[in-house]
């Protein structure tokens, strides 16, 4: 099993469907598990797929549309009921602060987990550790709407060759890593020295939106692009008037961003086959799923040469 994995728990848009749940994606990422747009019947999805509240981590919001929010309130008390023994995280427009407190507080129940809320009023970095960092922009759609990029930090990848010339190796070598640089045999050695800095993985959530500039930045140079679809290019004017993206725009988007998968999601209802959405995506990108729901993708990972 990958520790970087996105696992689809929703892939409609306003109406759920027979074979589609609203709204919901879980992206693992080694210890963390990050739950975007919980809409209606997330729990009942993530038993499906075998995931537990207690994994959730940290739950990001991109707007207060009912197909995006409507499953927090279970997911809350579900933290509650399972005894989630760590705080969870959720990142939402604070534009939105009303409707945040109604679904925090829906109904009465046995109120245990430590939810911490974290309003975005501003595009930045939103949360960051020694490994990642995670940010929001805000995107165009009818209401205050933020995609979000999680990054991981760039490493360096050492050269044994040139540790061996230096005279390092064994614990003097996790030192260099902590400390970025340190003294061997009179001189300062650098990290930098002795390996080739990498970037790290990289994946972005842009969800109804628009195509516009914050959308690129999300995504750009991204392992895995999560875009919503909602239109097949023959509605590009529905599109627009709705504040939404066709395939096409979907995959112009990853095509300009250098993403090397995209995944299309959010489909309208009026699609029962989404195999148009990816033969008018691959016009654009050659790296290119439509997801159903309970779909894993896994982040792709990077070689040496990356």
């Amino acid at each position: 099993m990958s520790n970087r994995e996105l696992i689809v728990l929703g892939s409609a848009s306003q109406v759920p469907t027979r074979h589609r749940n609203h709204n919901a994606y879980f992206l693992r990422w080694d210890d963390e598990g990050i739950l975007f747009d919980p809409g209606e019947g997330t729990q009942r999805q993530m038993t499906l797929a075998g995931l537990s509240a207690t994994q959730v981590t940290r739950i990001c919001i991109t707007h207060f549309h009912g197909d995006h929010a409507l499953g927090l309130p279970g997911i809350i008390q579900r933290l509650s009921l399972d005894r989630a023994t760590h705080s969870v995280e959720i990142y939402y427009p604070a534009s939105g602060q009303a409707f945040f407190e109604r679904l925090r507080h829906a109904t009465i129940f046995m109120d245990k987990a430590t939810i911490v809320p974290r309003p975005i009023s501003k595009d930045g970095v939103l949360a960051e550790t020694q490994a990642w960092k995670l940010s929001a922009a805000r995107l165009e759609h009818a209401v205050d709407t933020y995609g979000f990029r999680l990054e991981e930090r760039s490493r360096v990848q050492l050269n044994p060759g040139r540790l061996k010339e230096l005279g390092l190796s064994g614990p003097l070598v996790g030192e260099l890593q902590r400390k970025g640089s340190m003294m061997v045999n009179g001189r300062i050695v650098r990290l930098a020295e002795v390996g080739e800095t990498r970037p790290g993985q990289a994946f972005a959530f842009v969800m109804d939106t628009r195509p516009c500039p914050n959308a690129a930045v999300l995504a750009q140079g991204v392992d895995l692009l999560v875009c919503e679809s909602t239109y097949l290019d023959t509605e590009r004017q529905e599109a627009h008037d709705h504040f939404h993206m066709t395939a096409l725009q979907a995959a112009e988007l990853a095509q300009n961003a250098q993403a090397r998968q995209l995944v299309l999601t959010h489909f309208s209802q009026r699609y029962e086959d989404t195999s148009a959405f990816v033969a008018e995506a691959k016009t654009r990108v050659a790296d290119v799923v439509a997801v159903k729901d309970l779909d894993r993708v896994e982040v792709p990972k990077r070689s040496r040469s990356s």
